[in-house]
């Protein structure tokens, strides 16, 4: 059987976009960006950035990383807040 994020009908792209939609109706806030994605056992986890809080100046918005779980056919079965940050922020080294 061909991995669904591997068929010629938009992918891996489109199975994440699909996805997305879900958890943005779930969360009932607009996903930013997709900050990272990883094939694990059974599917998919994806690390979606939201805001969460508009502020002026945009800087100090904040917004936060969530890890969305999708099963081997793109199916969302759950998510999980990881961290808050101010738009203007970056990661300590």
């Amino acid at each position: 059987m061909t991995d669904p994020a591997e068929r010629q009908d938009g992918g891996l792209g489109a199975l994440v976009r699909g996805a997305i939609a879900d958890f943005a109706q779930l969360v009932q806030q607009t996903p930013e960006r997709v900050s990272g994605i990883r094939k694990v056992d059974g599917g998919w986890s994806v690390l979606v950035d939201v805001l969460e809080l508009e502020r002026v100046p945009d800087t100090t918005s904040v917004l936060a990383t969530y890890r969305v779980d999708l099963d081997g056919n793109g199916e969302l079965q759950g998510y999980e807040r990881l961290r808050r940050f101010t738009r203007g922020a970056t990661d300590q080294s």
